[in-house]
């Protein structure tokens, strides 16, 4: 027998527990069109990215568009680890219970749309594309005070080229 937490979750994991009448979780893999679909849906996912092999995660608005995921955020932390290393991912989820849920992983490329001349369409693209939900705005145009500091305000348009999409679901089946 294992010691410790890992011996405890091992055995646990053998034989769960006999009172409870429960049905079994499955883990699937999600399908294209169930990935697209969530996508679709989701409005807030969380950035991941990495700076001399420190990650950081951080919750962001996102907007779908086929190839790409828009967002509209202020100049920071991750705008700044981003511009280092612009390999990045995004984890989206719908969770509606411990045994009912959906993850959806994007895997892509930084790119910011600066308004510079050779972002100009991309930029009117990404606004036409964010403006369409409510209150998209507020990310980049909201006073934000960190360690008593106000925060300059200076909007970043970005996109994510996406390179990957992988998804998950937990379905509970009858017992």
């Amino acid at each position: 027998m294992a010691n410790g937490i890992f011996g405890w979750l091992e055995n646990t994991m053998r034989s769960p527990p006999a009172t409870k009448k429960q049905g079994t979780v499955i883990i699937e893999e999600m399908t294209g069109q169930e990935i697209k679909s969530l996508l679709q849906r989701a409005t807030v996912g969380r950035l991941a990215c990495s700076k001399e092999g420190q990650p950081y995660v951080v919750p962001l608005s996102f907007t779908y568009d086929v190839v790409y995921l828009y967002s509209l955020t202020t100049a920071g932390k991750k705008v700044d680890w981003m511009r280092a290393n612009p390999k990045v991912c995004v984890e989206f989820d719908e969770i509606s219970a411990t045994n009912n849920w959906h993850s959806v992983l994007v895997t892509g490329t930084y790119e910011e749309l600066t308004d510079a001349p050779e972002h100009i369409a991309a930029r009117d693209g990404a606004h036409n594309i964010l403006s369409k939900t409510p209150e998209w705005w507020q990310p980049a145009y909201v006073k934000t005070v960190i360690r008593d500091k106000v925060r300059e305000l200076k909007p970043v348009y970005f996109r994510i080229s996406i390179l990957e999409t992988t998804g998950h679901k937990a379905i509970k089946q009858a017992s």
